[in-house]
Order: structure tokens, then sequence, then C-alpha cells
């Protein structure tokens, strides 16, 4: 996607070996690439959220297990890595399946073919998760349209979207808001809701950043008023990403998504999912009680960073000293309240059958 007119991934690796990443820490107010070159800084990065998303956690750790076996290529390095960057963070499924992935391809090879083949296979992850994000982006834009259709002339499509499951989640394109910047890019009128998304705030950081960047209108709510402008017919549908889905279509996402969900309900307003394949847990079926949730540090509700009036970056304080902090990161959409999951493959039900009947190999 674009930053002031110039195409950009969220990691790519350079010409010395390192695999540079934008620095999601530093955004909106300071654009700033870090580059990597060890296994303990691709774990850093992913359990510090210098990236995040589901997709580019994985990648991430793709090309993590690449920096590491520079340094051992054996079974025991190897073995290692994956297991360091499977500690990072517990929720996204795709971090999972990515090192399966690596460890699957590298363990068969001679020790000397192995850098080159992690490498490549990294690579290789990045690139299809461009792709798959692509195809999301024209199936959910299918939908958009549709609805376009049905408005006076002129309306904009009005879609309304929780945390960041942009270009910045992803390698490229993004999950949810890939429909929307395929329908932009179609020349489709719409304009973008964005939940402030509380803590962290990564829909008015990182949301509303790429989507200013890339020329899409938008504006930015509290993550409490959604539901009021569903009421007022201000909504046409939802479309939130995913970090773990299961098999019988639960969806498990950033905290407040469920809330989002039960609004629309309520108020007979679309509520589709984007999904990549990868995100996927073919192996469970109850999202409330088999996925884990995250529960990150306090510090994140407690305390805000922003930028000052004179240019500083200040954190302050919020709450008061020696009130207690919960921070759930996660909570499970039950499939009953999803209209559809937008896939690479298409767009079907959120139940087992739905999923199976576009990916039949996993039946």
């Amino acid at each position: 996607m674009r930053i002031d007119g110039t195409a950009y991934r969220t990691i790519w690796p350079e010409e010395d070996g390192s695999i540079a990443i934008i620095d999601q820490t530093r955004l909106p107010h300071d654009f700033s690439v870090v580059r990597l070159t060890t296994l303990d800084e691709a774990a850093h990065a992913i359990r510090a959220m210098l990236v995040r998303g589901a997709p580019l956690i994985g990648a991430a750790a793709a090309y993590g297990v690449a920096l590491a076996l520079r340094t051992d290529s054996g079974d025991a390095g190897l073995e290692g890595a994956c297991a360091t960057l499977l500690a990072t963070r517990p929720t996204a499924v795709n971090l999972r399946w990515a090192l399966e992935r690596m460890r699957a391809r590298l363990l068969p090879l001679p020790e000397s073919q192995r850098v080159a083949a992690a490498e490549a296979e990294a690579a290789a992850i990045a690139d299809e998760d461009v792709e798959i994000n692509r195809a999301i982006g024209g199936h959910g834009a299918a939908l958009i349209r549709a609805i376009a259709g049905r408005k006076a002339p002129g309306e904009p499509v009005n879609v309304l979207t929780h945390c960041n499951a942009g270009w910045l989640a992803t390698v490229d394109w993004g999950t949810a808001l890939a429909p929307v910047y395929a329908a932009f890019e179609q020349g489709i009128r719409l304009h973008v809701w964005v939940d402030e998304t509380r803590p962290r705030n990564q829909g008015a950081s990182l949301t509303a950043w790429e989507l200013r960047h890339h020329g899409v209108p938008h504006t930015v709510i509290a993550d409490n008023a959604g539901g009021h402008l569903m009421q007022h017919g201000k909504v046409d549908l939802c479309i939130v990403g995913t970090d773990r889905t299961t098999a019988s279509g639960d969806v498990c996402n950033k905290i407040g998504t469920y809330l989002k969900a039960l609004a629309a309900h309520d108020n007979g307003i679309p509520f589709y999912v984007g999904l990549p394949s990868p995100t996927i847990d073919w192996r469970i079926e109850d999202g409330l009680r088999q996925i884990p949730i995250e529960e990150r540090d306090g510090r994140e509700v407690s305390e805000l960073t922003g930028r000052t009036a004179d240019g500083r970056i200040e954190t302050v304080r919020v709450t008061p000293d020696g009130s207690p902090v919960s921070n759930y990161a996660f909570d499970v959409t039950p499939a009953r309240l999803v209209t559809g999951l937008i896939t690479e493959r298409g767009v079907c039900a959120a139940t087992r059958e739905g999923l199976l009947g576009l990916f039949p190999e996993q039946a």
C-alpha cells in the first residue's frame, strides 16, 4: 500500500540479510523502519508489538527462523528458534501455523541447505499472504458494490471497522480493510468509521493513519459510539479481522469486537469477518473455551501516549494510583453473530459446513 505515494510492505528482506519492518509502536507520529538481524530481535519485535496482526506475526516469525539458522542451522537451533518465537504471543494462530510450516520444510534438509531454504520459505509465506489478502479484497469489494447499488446516487457506503486489520496487520492489503481498499480502487464511493480501539488505540493510531495516507475517507470514533451510529442508520456493514477462527466459525479478535457484533445483530446490520485461511484453527470448535486469551500489561489501559502541542511524545497516566487494572487483549464473537466470512476463496457462512465448502481438503 502507499505512504505519501510510495508503495510499502510491512516486512521485507534487505540486501545485507537483515529483515526490515515498520515499527508500529511509533505510529502515527513517527514513521520508522527497524532492521532485525537476530532471533532475539525478531522475538522482541513480535512480543513488544513492533509488528502485530495475525498474518504479519506469522510472516515475522518465519523470517525470525531464517535469522536464527544463520547462527545455528542444526536441529537444536531450529527447534530452539521455533520454541522461542512460539512463546511470544499466545492468541494468533498464524504464529503456530508459520512455525510448523517452516519446521516441516527445513527439518528434512541437510544443515548446509537450511539457511537458503528458510529465507526462501519465509519469502514465500510473505508473498502468499499478499495474494490471499488481495483475493479477500476482491470478494469483499463485491459485497460493498452490492450495497452501493442500493443506495441513492452519490451516497457513500459506510463501513465500520474495529482495531487495525489493514495492511499494517498483514504483509500487504490487509484482511478487513482489503475489501475497502479494493472498492476504493474500483471507484466505489465509501466512508470508514474507525473505532479508536482501546487499549493501545490501534484504530485511531494505525487504521486512521493508513487510510489517510491511502486517501480513503474516514472518521475516528470512540469505541462506544458504534452502536449509536448503527441505531441511526449511519452504518451499512461492519468488517473486522480475526486472530483465530475456529472450525465452527467462532471468531477471536481484538477486545470489543463482540460488542460491535451484538450491536450489529440488534440493528440488522451485516457483520463480516476478513478471514485468511491460515487464521483458521481447524483443531478447535469452541472459541469461548478453547482459544487462549492473551492478558497484557495493565499499563496499556492505565497509560496513554500521544503528541503534545509542542511536538513532544509523552506518556501520561489516566487512572488513579493504586487502582488495579485488567487488560484482556481479545474476545470471542460466537458464529451465530457473524453474517459471513470473507476468505481468499469466497464468502461463506460462519459454520463448519460453510468453511468446508470452501476448504474441502480440511474435511
